[in-house]
């Protein structure tokens, strides 16, 4: 289990972060491919900056303010929850999803540094008129090995598309984490036991500089 959540975690870095194979703007995207293009383009500049990336809490800082604005963590902290969002205090609901936001960012701030050769190609996008969900469909190219495919959920909330989440090769990230923390209440009998050491971990990775 351990070798495939790390995979994941590897690839949650092309969500909302590596630019396409050829180059394109924003304006020759459609409507829900435009975030991912949007927030390409911020991470694309700052990965020329040798020194930003050595500093792994400036990238957490700046990857949090970059994918913010285009993806939507309220939804996916209570679909990755399930059917323990229902029972959870409002207060576990918060906590839950700053410290499952906060292992989100840092991962992928991880993962920014360690795929940056990856490129990322968008295919046709199939969408109804006034379509309020659809998948963007992607494959992600790396020299030398096979296109691997990453599709997006995106959910049109208040005028803007936001993504609730993404599926390598088939696997959902939402489905695999509610696996995961579904198996953790178990062990440790409560959701607040989790979130508790959740919290932990998210602390000390935060203050590792080899997070």
């Amino acid at each position: 289990m351990k070798s495939r959540q790390f995979t994941i975690f590897g690839l949650f870095a092309v969500l909302l972060g590596l630019m396409p194979a050829a180059p394109l703007t924003a304006a020759d995207l459609l409507p829900p491919q435009q975030p991912i293009q949007t927030a390409s383009d911020q991470l694309q500049i700052k990965l020329q900056d040798k020194s930003f990336t050595k500093d792994f809490a400036q990238i957490t800082r700046y990857v949090k303010q970059v994918i913010d604005p285009h993806t939507d963590f309220d939804r996916i902290a209570a679909l990755v929850l399930g059917k323990l969002w229902k029972t959870a205090t409002p207060q576990e609901r918060e906590r839950f999803k700053d410290e499952f936001q906060t292992l989100l960012v840092r991962t992928y701030s991880r993962a920014f540094v360690e795929f940056k050769d990856w490129t990322i190609r968008y295919l046709p996008l199939q969408m109804e008129n006034n379509a309020k969900k659809v998948i963007v469909k992607t494959e992600v190219l790396q020299p030398g090995k096979q296109p691997v495919s990453v599709n997006y959920r995106m959910l049109l909330s208040n005028g803007q598309w936001k993504a609730y989440d993404i599926m390598i090769e088939g696997v959902s990230l939402v489905t695999n984490y509610r696996t995961t923390f579904t198996n953790e209440v178990k062990t440790k009998g409560s959701l607040s036991a989790v979130i508790d050491s959740l919290s932990k971990r998210n602390a000390e990775a935060l203050a590792s500089k080899n997070s």
